[in-house]
């Protein structure tokens, strides 16, 4: 009997200085079967010293970290890591750089504020192109994220400080479990909080909310995962 047939990983490197960010995307990336971020990094040094060492398939790097110092990044990664697909997270997306990053050798361009599927379309379809400068300057730019609203979205500010703490632990990857040890509160309550804050920002899911909170670049604390623990009979 033939065993099923497991996707390829591809293997990613993330660099953006915001740690929010990229908690989310890593989140986001784990939820898919060939998608896995192997390492982080929040400078343009730390990038192509990470590249070096781990070889990823693809780098989703901040236009900012890309352009940090100006030019360096473009010319020393590709010798760092010759065979991994580069691709540029802008914002906004501006038009007039996207065919530089290009011709540099980037194998794509994507808004920070793209859908959650036009990521990891990108970072598939980075997969199949070749290194280098093989793109013209027709590259397909990803589309503006459109959050399903179905009703206005309300001010971020009617969130209770309670709810942020939820927020913030569902950008870590807390289960309902955790999120409730992590904030004292009951996981009732942890499921209360959610409809709550689903109601008042018009999202649907937990993805569609971690998506919202990275886009409008909300003041989300970041909760501490809790303690492990211990198992016996004492009760």
């Amino acid at each position: 009997m033939k065993q099923a047939h497991k996707p390829k990983k591809i293997r990613i490197l993330l660099a953006d200085r915001e740690e929010v960010f990229r908690l989310g995307v890593r989140q986001l990336f784990a939820l898919e079967d060939d998608l896995r971020v192997i390492a982080q990094a929040a400078s343009s040094e730390q990038a192509v010293s990470l590249a070096e060492k781990f070889k990823p398939h693809v780098l989703v790097v901040q236009e900012e970290i890309a352009a940090e110092p100006p030019g360096n990044f473009m010319e020393q990664i590709r010798p760092a890591s010759p065979r991994s697909k580069l691709v540029i997270i802008a914002s906004p997306l501006n038009q007039d750089m996207a065919p530089r990053y290009m011709e540099a050798g980037a194998a794509d361009v994507i808004s920070r504020s793209a859908a959650l599927s036009q990521f990891v379309k990108c970072v598939r379809e980075a997969m199949k192109r070749k290194a280098g400068p093989v793109r013209a300057i027709g590259a397909t730019m990803a589309k503006p994220a459109e959050f399903p609203r179905k009703s206005p979205l309300r001010p971020a500010e009617t969130l209770t400080q309670r709810e942020k703490g939820v927020i913030g632990c569902l950008m870590q990857g807390f289960p309902n479990r955790e999120i409730a040890r992590s904030l004292s509160i009951a996981e009732q309550t942890v499921k209360n909080h959610l409809r709550s804050i689903f109601d008042k920002i018009g999202v649907s899911d937990r993805l569609e909310l971690v998506l919202y909170a990275l886009h409008h670049k909300l003041d989300i604390p970041l909760i501490e995962a809790p303690p492990e623990q211990a198992t016996g009979t004492g009760f």
